[in-house]
């Protein structure tokens, strides 16, 4: 198998950590946002949408972070990352649709305005979009935080694919100025999971 990623890409280090966990025997390919290999005939052949995450499995050309981490983990060992129980599995899932929809959208917009603008060269931060990113992740950072109160990890003891999906713009958090100190819960559980080799050896965003 081929992992295509992009060095602090929060998308590809979630899947990473998935690869790290569990052992699997995946040929690891970098490809250098800035100098367009992103945008090339080859890559494009790959996925369309010009974007990482790929995994080249056979003739499966997988894209989408979450939809990755699953088939990973479905395929490896036996695994508490993504339990066989099909209710277990639902639960997941939804925690890794609302990463998607909900609470790491807010995040982007943070990263976007206050991080990639000034590495792209793209003016300053557009003050608006902040103001209701900043409205948008209290929401969602509220319900993470309550949800976090008595468990360790996002769906209960255990850590599982929700925490790596939900926890993947964590390097960015505060470089992008986003306002998480406020919620202890959410402080403790990352720090929870800077702990676990697997997520901790993930390449991260680059000083």
């Amino acid at each position: 198998m081929n992992f295509y990623t992009v060095n602090g890409s929060p998308n590809c280090r979630k899947v990473h950590a998935v690869i790290n966990q569990l052992g699997l025997d995946v040929q690891i390919c970098e490809l250098d946002f800035f100098a367009g290999e992103l945008n090339t005939p080859e890559f494009q052949a790959l996925n369309p949408n010009g974007m990482v995450p790929v995994l080249e499995d056979g003739n499966l050309r997988l894209w989408e972070s979450n939809a990755i981490m699953q088939y990973l983990a479905a395929i490896g060992p036996a695994n508490e990352l993504y339990p066989a129980d099909h209710r277990i599995r639902a639960d997941i899932h939804r925690w890794q649709n609302w990463e998607q929809a909900h609470y790491n959208r807010a995040v982007g917009t943070f990263v976007f305005e206050n991080v990639l603008k000034t590495l792209m060269e793209l003016g300053e931060p557009d003050q608006a979009k902040l103001d209701q990113a900043k409205q948008d992740f209290y929401q969602f950072a509220n319900v993470l935080e309550q949800q976090l109160a008595d468990k360790a990890f996002i769906t209960g003891d255990r850590l599982s694919l929700a925490d790596f999906s939900v926890a993947s713009t964590g390097d960015f958090l505060d470089a992008a100025e986003v306002p998480y100190h406020a919620y202890p819960n959410i402080r403790a559980w990352l720090k929870r999971l800077d702990a676990i080799p697997a997520w901790a050896e993930t390449p991260k965003l680059a000083a």
